[in-house]
């Protein structure tokens, strides 16, 4: 199967806008048996002003990627133990970026099992440290270009992503998850039909 990367251009506006867009495009990650990965199917994304993003403090050692030019990797750390892989959005100098939260897993799959021993498919990559170990993404991965189809690993378009999206919609959008500051901001957006979503909506009745 040939991946194109999505063009640079496409990182270039707001991570509001752009994590909406990312869903349904793949989720690519080079490796020794071949491709591995899947469909985007949750995002977040995290902007400038956001008192829960990691730039708004301004540049550090640890979030030095988000400041770098758009379509570049930003991978971190969390709770010392699980990683977290977001695409870089806005010029050089703006610290946005779009935490991906889950994928479907499609490619690669026992290669994932391998990494992430799990009884379900499902369980492999529905969380954003989840889908890390599945594909084996840590630090080594920061800043890493998503625009390069040699890269360890690229975002890649879906050229039947129209579909994918009616397949696996609506479209939600809501609130993040695991926030204490700006929780109630809706930049959010999931694929409501797909298994692997960490977290859904409860309907009202």
């Amino acid at each position: 199967m040939t991946f194109n990367p999505l063009p640079r251009d496409f990182y270039a506006p707001s991570a509001k806008v752009v994590a909406p867009r990312l869903l349904g495009h793949y989720l690519v990650r080079r490796t020794v048996e071949g491709f591995a990965g899947g469909p985007i199917v949750e995002t977040e994304a995290y902007i400038t002003n956001d008192p829960g993003c990691h730039a708004f403090e301004g540049e550090t050692n640890r979030n030095r990627s988000m400041f770098g030019e758009p379509g570049r990797s930003y991978v971190y750390l969390i709770y010392g133990f699980y990683h977290c892989f977001n695409t870089v959005c806005r010029a050089r100098g703006i610290g946005e970026a779009v935490l991906v939260r889950a994928i479907e897993a499609s490619m690669g799959v026992e290669w994932m099992r391998e990494n992430r021993p799990v009884e379900t498919e499902t369980a492999l990559t529905s969380g954003p440290g989840k889908l890390c170990v599945a594909l084996d993404v840590d630090r080594k991965l920061d800043g890493v270009d998503l625009c390069d189809a040699n890269s360890a690993v690229f975002v890649a378009e879906n050229p039947d992503v129209k579909n994918f999206r009616r397949k696996f919609g609506p479209r939600v959008t809501t609130t993040r998850i695991g926030l204490t500051q700006a929780a109630d901001w809706p930049l959010r957006f999931y694929l409501a039909g797909s298994h692997f979503v960490s977290r859904k909506v409860k309907s009202r009745k």
